[in-house]
C-alpha cells in the first residue's frame, strides 16, 4: 500500500491531506477485510483500537529507532527464564 506525500507545509492543510489519504487507505483496507469475511463494524472497531494503541505507544516513545539494541544490553539485564543465562 502506498501513501501520498504531503503537498503543503501548512499544518491545517497537511492535516486535511492526511485525513483524506488515511480515509482512502482505510476504505481499501476495510473492503479487503470484508472480502476476507470480517464485518465492517468489527473491523472498524479493531482499527480504532489498534490506532489508539499505536498513538499511545508513540506518545511513550516517539522514536523507538533511537533505543539501544538488545545486543547492547548486558546479558544479566536481558535474562530469560528462571536464572538461565543465554549467549
Amino acid at each position: 500500500m502506498t501513501f501520498p506525500p504531503p503537498k503543503t507545509e501548512s499544518p491545517a492543510q497537511r492535516f486535511e491531506e492526511a485525513t483524506a489519504a488515511a480515509r482512502d487507505a482505510l476504505e481499501r483496507l476495510i473492503a479487503a477485510a470484508n472480502e476476507a469475511g470480517w464485518g465492517t463494524e468489527e473491523i472498524t472497531s479493531a482499527l480504532l483500537k489498534a490506532a489508539q494503541f499505536i498513538s499511545d505507544a508513540n506518545k511513550r516513545d516517539p522514536d523507538p529507532a533511537d533505543d539501544p539494541s538488545i545486543s547492547d544490553a548486558p546479558a544479566r539485564q536481558e535474562q530469560i527464564g528462571h536464572g538461565e543465562l543465554y549467549d
